[in-house]
């Protein structure tokens, strides 16, 4: 054992206050699918076209993000949470990228106008989301996922993971699709050893992860 250098606890700190920014988020965004008009009309209406039933999106704690002004943005504001974990330091990777910032300084709320899919470590914290657009838009693409940073690494991630972990241990088999909604369909019609590996091609990371 060794004691923690000051450097050690501002990482251990930073990490835990990024999970406690996308926690709240994970609420927010949940909060946004289920009480206001605008997730009502066009989220639940898109989940339940998708063949979701209602028990389904609590599971896996589907979200809805608004499409209009910077909502989220001013809530992380209000709630007091500092600027640096809102949004990403592309060079230190610190911050959850919530929040964008565009050129001119303006911050903005990232997953704008998208349902929303939290993703999970294995333990079952919220490490990242990944956000599917409902209208086309010119130049937008149909994902936008959380950035890389201290806690969260596309290639490092297995969507569903957490809920399959028992599945997988039971049967000894686990199957890998590539998105989320493909995962999310398997798990409604009753098989819950599969992951998805988000778009990414399968790395020995996430080998490692479904070893475990």
């Amino acid at each position: 054992e060794r004691e923690m250098t000051p450097e050690d606890q501002q990482h251990q700190d930073d990490r835990e206050s990024m999970f406690v920014v996308n926690d709240y988020a994970n609420k927010w965004f949940q909060s946004q699918l289920w009480e206001t008009e605008e997730g009502k009309i066009i989220g639940l209406k898109y989940f339940r076209e998708r063949g979701l039933r209602e028990d389904t999106i609590r599971r896996f704690q589907l979200g809805y993000a608004p499409d209009r002004g910077n909502p989220l943005t001013l809530s992380l504001q209000q709630s007091g949470f500092k600027e640096q974990y809102i949004t990403n330091n592309a060079d230190t990777h610190i911050g959850t990228g919530l929040v964008g910032r565009s050129e001119d300084g303006r911050l903005y709320d990232r997953f704008r106008g998208r349902v929303i899919f939290p993703i999970h470590t294995i333990s079952g914290k919220t490490v990242a989301f990944a956000g599917r657009i409902l209208k086309k838009k010119e130049n937008t693409g149909k994902y936008v996922n959380s950035p890389d940073s201290i806690i969260y690494s596309k290639t490092n991630e297995l969507f569903g993971l957490f809920l399959a972990k028992q599945a997988i241990a039971r049967q000894n088999l686990r199957y890998l699709v590539e998105g989320q909604m493909d995962l999310i369909s398997l798990f409604q019609a009753g098989i819950e050893n599969v992951v998805a590996s988000g778009g990414t091609a399968l790395t020995k990371p996430q080998i490692r992860l479904i070893h475990r």
